[in-house]
């Protein structure tokens, strides 16, 4: 048992990871900082929560593990900004979505014997903020732990076994190649669905909200998330991005082409592989 978890921005994640943890008897004590007073206050009234605190470091001073879970964009000036406070033996986390640089500058800034360790806990809601925390919210879901070459193997199992403890499926892999699977599978399937959105804001938006059924809303769900958030990521993961938006480029021009020549077999084996691989993510 970890006998001070310390949680910097508890918001959905953040929140949810206090109350699972103390839930199933991880942690002693779990400290916690907020920038608004109005959730140090809401903070103060959960019983998972045994300290809050105003000042990032202060919540840090004494913790075994800290996790960050501020917008990927600030993960690195946090633990920068953390790590004056930090006991040898401590170790820092995140739970990003973005892991190459972020993971290099974080390690950068530890002082002697204090680790950062990357995780992205793929988990999360289409609702946000404290108020909706969850103690099950990982439960059953993926973690990827993104250690450098450099990084203390005990630290490594410390951050497993934390996420481990909370039930979740943990795979270790590096920090790039972290980034080149969530290009993929969630960073550019994004903007795919914002540009699409975009398009269809710039045009006729009227006619297409009022005949838009079920096909549209399901294809541009995820274009609902905040703007800020998401061009962080973008920044961050944009080397990535870029090659798998060139792959993406392909197939389009490939199936414009196909149209544009009234290739339908090839039209059909497009969709045909499309469904195939959407029939094995159900």
């Amino acid at each position: 048992m970890l006998q001070q978890l310390t949680i910097i921005a508890p918001g959905l994640l953040g929140a949810s990871l206090g109350m699972a943890a103390k839930h199933l008897g991880l942690v002693q004590r779990v400290h916690v900082w907020a920038r608004r007073i109005e959730t140090r206050l809401e903070c103060e009234a959960q019983p998972w929560c045994d300290a809050v605190f105003a000042e990032p470091a202060e919540a840090a001073d004494g913790a075994d593990l800290v996790v960050i879970c501020t917008p990927v964009g600030e993960i690195a000036r946090y633990a920068a900004m953390l790590a004056p406070r930090l006991r040898p033996g401590a170790v820092v986390t995140d739970v990003g979505s973005t892991k190459g640089l972020l993971c290099r500058e974080a390690h950068a800034s530890m002082p002697e014997g204090v680790a950062f360790v990357g995780s992205h806990p793929m988990a999360g809601s289409e609702k946000t903020g404290l108020a909706n925390a969850q103690a099950d919210l990982f439960r059953e879901r993926a973690c990827l732990v993104t250690p450098l070459p450099q990084t203390p193997q005990p630290a490594v199992e410390t951050v497993c076994r934390f996420w481990r403890g909370l039930d979740m499926e943990v795979t270790t892999m590096s920090p790039d190649r972290h980034d080149e699977i969530v290009a993929h599978i969630s960073h550019v399937p994004h903007l795919l669905a914002s540009a699409l959105c975009s398009m269809l804001a710039q045009q006729d938006p009227g006619t297409w909200q009022a005949f838009a059924g079920n096909g549209l809303r399901d294809t541009t769900r995820i274009a609902a998330g905040s703007p800020t958030l998401w061009r962080d990521i973008v920044e961050q993961n944009r080397d990535e991005v870029l090659r798998t938006l060139s792959s993406f480029e392909d197939e389009l021009a490939l199936l414009r082409s196909s149209i544009a020549n009234r290739d339908w077999p090839s039209v059909r084996h497009l969709l045909e592989r499309g469904k195939h691989y959407r029939d094995l993510l159900a």
